[in-house]
């Protein structure tokens, strides 16, 4: 029997990554890790709140050495998983590398929704929506501090999904297709046509082809069709990342 190829969730804070790996852990029948639900349990246990942690583990690199070195012997088990978690995509190499990508303001709202607790909680949408940038930030300068790896570069993934606007069902149903693809030496995006700046008046119709500075995608080709697409409402929409 082929074992299925292990999927690993990154992506934007508030961007969904719960949801949709439990969603998939589910329609794949595997195993669901979540290496995020580890890192709230150490903070808690500092009695530190996620972004205390966070610059904590700026200082002490025996937090990251910890959990990189159960992420290695996950990787190396064998066995078929799920796996949420921020820096997977850098130790797993043969899964299938999955980014999801959120509107930071939606992405505040949804965590701003949740239950508070002593690891996160905020007291408005703008603190909200700081301390999240903070946070990625902070994520992003210990990666590449530590590893020289960029988790906000997409060409580190396989697919790349807008979570903004799309429901997780729809998610799963694009990892899905691409989950017994052969691997591709570009990401598959599939990204809000809401999100995109259009940047110029005329075009040839063509593919989208987007350039990427996180949080903001801008069109370089392909302005006709994602007009067309936003008038349609379309919520997930294929395009393409420039050279």
């Amino acid at each position: 029997m082929i074992r299925p190829r292990t999927v690993v969730l990154n992506g934007d804070l508030g961007g969904g990554k719960t949801t949709v790996s439990v969603m998939l852990a589910e329609r794949l029948g595997v195993r669901r890790v979540s290496v995020g639900d580890l890192y709230r349990r150490m903070a808690a246990d500092h009695g530190m709140t996620a972004l205390e942690f966070n610059l904590h583990a700026e200082l002490d690199d025996k937090v990251d050495h910890y959990i990189d070195q159960l992420q290695h012997d996950i990787a190396t088990s064998g066995e078929s998983l799920v796996v949420d978690s921020r820096l997977a995509w850098f130790f797993f190499t043969g899964a299938l590398k999955v980014h999801l990508v959120t509107d930071p303001v939606v992405a505040a709202r949804r965590v701003l929704g949740r239950p508070a607790d002593a690891v996160e909680s905020y007291d408005d949408l703008d603190s909200a929506c700081r301390q999240l940038a903070a946070r990625s930030e902070s994520e992003r300068q210990r990666f590449l501090s530590r590893y020289g790896a960029d988790k906000t570069r997409l060409r580190n993934y396989d697919l790349v999904c807008d979570t903004t606007r799309a429901a997780p069902a729809e998610i799963v149903a694009r990892i899905i297709e691409l989950h017994s693809s052969p691997p591709d030496a570009t990401p598959v995006c599939y990204l809000d046509p809401d999100r995109v700046r259009v940047t110029g008046e005329t075009d040839e119709d063509g593919e989208i082809v987007v350039r990427h500075r996180a949080p903001h995608f801008v069109a370089v080709l392909g302005n006709r069709r994602l007009r067309a697409a936003t008038r349609a409402g379309e919520k997930l929409t294929p395009m393409r990342l420039a050279d």
